[in-house]
């Protein structure tokens, strides 16, 4: 027996968001795909529900075409540009070779944003600290603050080789400074930032931002924690659903166990108790 398919229209989207529901999962067509590094690619696709409605360190679901791999791969999100929206991640399996493999014109399956994004209605000087593909949420954070006059922003890239971000997110930090594996890690560009001065900006209060590998975070949550600095950290998890319901992506927090899709991926460094 046959299935119809609803294909939701976006104006459908917004009136079940007007009425107190989620969007639902819906068909977007993809408007380029570009290779960033050895492996790293850029994916780009149009969603005017999306573009309007991410907030920084939000993540998106992309589901691949293959029924055999009904589970949905989670993506932060890394740039909007009108009604397109960018993200940016690593092949590491037969789902991510999938959309390696989309040109423009394709369509896959798209559910979001979701996820709790990063507090920035203060003024503040923002220093974003990424590494590896943990950069891609920061970018999009930084094209967000950039258009608040308030606050400043610095964006500190940590890579493995390829510096395969900075020409995306300079248009919109005030300052931008990487390093790669051979001359050191994001601590390293810390302590350059405060023994230079660009730790305080403007008598703005600092505010770290960070996503990345586990250690990565954890060491940025200690060098924070040391100088009384605000940190909220964007967790990387496992997922399942993403939006709370298979319990397969919690974290140890001091509440407890917390699940990172919805409680998250943004949490603080006291609520991890990282650092302390």
């Amino acid at each position: 027996m046959m299935t119809a398919t609803f294909t939701p229209t976006y104006d459908v989207v917004d009136e079940a968001v007007a009425a107190g529901y989620f969007p639902p999962r819906h068909p977007v067509e993809i408007t380029g795909v570009e290779t960033l590094a050895d492996r790293v690619i850029r994916l780009t696709f149009r969603d005017p529900y999306i573009a309007k409605h991410a907030r920084p360190a939000q993540f998106v679901n992309l589901f691949t075409n293959d029924p055999l791999m009904p589970m949905p791969r989670p993506f932060g999100v890394s740039e909007v540009n009108d009604d397109e929206v960018s993200v940016i991640f690593a092949v590491v399996g037969k789902g991510t070779a999938e959309f390696a493999e989309l040109r423009a014109g394709d369509t896959l399956q798209v559910l979001g944003p979701l996820g709790r994004p990063f507090r920035t209605k203060q003024a503040a000087h923002y220093v974003l600290v990424a590494g590896g593909l943990g950069v891609p949420p920061l970018i999009y954070t930084a094209q967000c603050l950039a258009a608040d006059p308030a606050v400043r922003t610095t964006a500190v890239f940590g890579y493995r080789n390829e510096r395969f971000a900075d020409r995306f997110v300079e248009p919109y930090a005030d300052a931008t400074v990487s390093i790669d594996e051979s001359e050191g890690n994001v601590i390293t560009l810390l302590d350059r930032l405060e023994a230079t001065g660009g730790l305080h900006v403007d008598g703005l209060e600092t505010v770290v931002l960070s996503c990345g590998p586990l250690p990565m975070m954890k060491a940025v949550a200690a060098w924070t924690a040391k100088r009384g600095l605000a940190c909220q950290l964007s967790m990387e998890q496992r997922m399942g659903c993403g939006y709370g319901t298979c319990v397969l992506c919690t974290v140890d927090t001091v509440d407890g166990r917390l699940k990172v899709c919805a409680d998250g991926p943004v949490f603080t460094r006291e609520q991890l108790g990282w650092g302390e």
